[in-house]
């Protein structure tokens, strides 16, 4: 791996480990923050919309600046933000700067993949933004789990101290190996463009399928420690391993997804999503006996980011003519999901249901979407769609 690109890299890594540790230690800032465990869910749904709504407009409104200057500044508030999260002294705080810092990984994972494809040469530009998208997988295996077992040995505060140290490290990479760089601008008329194309069915029923995934993967995720605590029965100290489990499952779906895109995409897609759906309904009648949520929990973390590689796909297969917009919408709509998850479950939970009821709403989800799927699939192939041909501004 290039060195600039492993500065990229482990900058996304410690983006991507703040947005997701939290689930490896809710309860624990719940207690410290006094506040109830479904009402800290909301520190996932505000920093999900902090990236989906915050991060295009600062991408937008930081567009004359060079692209070296903004990765540093926002790597330098993904610092601050986590110091100030380790000295939060109530909730309100804790959200302000959750909802900060997820503005600055809401820009920054844009920024870093136009600059990794600048880095490389042209038949390397894929393998590029691969290794900047492997920051978060990674995130997945190593900086949840890790971070997950400071916060149960040390406090939940070391994890983000912790988590600054990370944040410090992928700086000075920043600062060292990415060569000065300088933003494009679009010609006239590219925005209508790009606009006009995200009403293609294809796109926008991508979209839901989008939305319904990430109800089904973090309804159940922003509560993982809770329910594998009090309905799974399992002490404390091996959550961090269930949720290195579930990031090994997430690297091989990424893998087995790319490659299932490349093969057949929708009948792909439209297989894993039934799938899923059953495997949620299996985590739900699995969750009291260890040995069986264990396997099963990898399995769903495996098909949870193998769904998002082809839906990924599809979006930008027929945007392929104006694909800026639509590329920046997908971390957005990805993290609509998320907030949206993290609200639903939070509310199931303040009205009385408990921690078991959470995978059903996701089977529920992953069904209306595979039937979206089959749907999208057959008009399209009944007018006979084809998807169009890529263009350069």
């Amino acid at each position: 791996m290039p060195l600039p690109l492993f500065a990229l890299f482990l900058a996304a890594f410690a983006f991507g480990t703040t947005e997701f540790v939290i689930a490896g230690i809710l309860p624990d800032v719940a207690q410290g923050l006094d506040v109830s465990i479904p009402f800290a869910g909301y520190l996932v749904s505000g920093y999900a919309l902090g990236i989906a709504i915050g991060g295009p407009l600062l991408t937008m409104a930081t567009r004359q600046v060079s692209r070296r200057t903004i990765l540093i500044a926002l790597t330098i508030a993904f610092c601050l933000g986590q110091i100030a999260c380790a000295l939060a002294p109530d909730f309100a705080t804790m959200l302000l700067f959750r909802v900060a810092t997820a503005i600055a990984h809401g820009a920054y994972f844009g920024i870093a993949m136009v600059v990794a494809v600048g880095l490389v040469p042209q038949a390397f530009r894929g393998r590029a933004v691969a290794v900047i998208l492997a920051g978060l997988t990674v995130s997945n295996i190593i900086g949840v789990p890790v971070g997950a077992a400071i916060g149960g040995l040390w406090g939940w505060r070391t994890t983000f101290w912790a988590m600054t140290s990370v944040g410090v490290l992928a700086l000075a990479a920043i600062w060292a190996l990415i060569p000065s760089t300088k933003a494009e601008l679009q010609p006239s008329g590219h925005f209508s463009r790009e606009v006009r194309v995200l009403g293609r069915q294809q796109v926008w029923t991508s979209l839901i399928i989008m939305l319904a995934l990430m109800i089904g993967q973090m309804v159940p995720f922003t509560y993982i420690t809770p329910l594998l605590r009090e309905v799974t029965g399992l002490d404390a100290m091996l959550i961090p391993w269930i949720l290195l489990l579930n990031g090994v499952g997430a690297t091989l779906g990424v893998l087995l997804g790319g490659r299932l895109s490349d093969w057949k995409l929708m009948p792909s897609l439209i297989v894993m999503l039934g799938i899923q759906a059953a495997i949620l309904v299996v985590f739900y009648l699995v969750s009291p006996y260890p040995l069986l949520m264990t396997v099963t929990i990898l399995v769903w973390g495996a098909l949870n980011f193998a769904i998002g590689a082809p839906v990924q796909a599809r979006i930008l297969m027929w945007t392929a003519d104006a694909p800026s917009l639509a590329s920046s919408l997908i971390p957005s709509g990805f993290n609509i999901g998320i907030a949206i998850a993290a609200v639903i479950g939070a509310a199931l939970l303040e009205g009385g249901y408990g921690y078991r009821s959470l995978p059903v709403l996701g089977a529920v989800a992953l069904a209306l979407a595979c039937g979206v799927a089959i749907l999208s699939a057959a008009h399209e192939k009944r007018i006979g769609a084809v998807p169009p041909v890529a263009v350069f501004s």
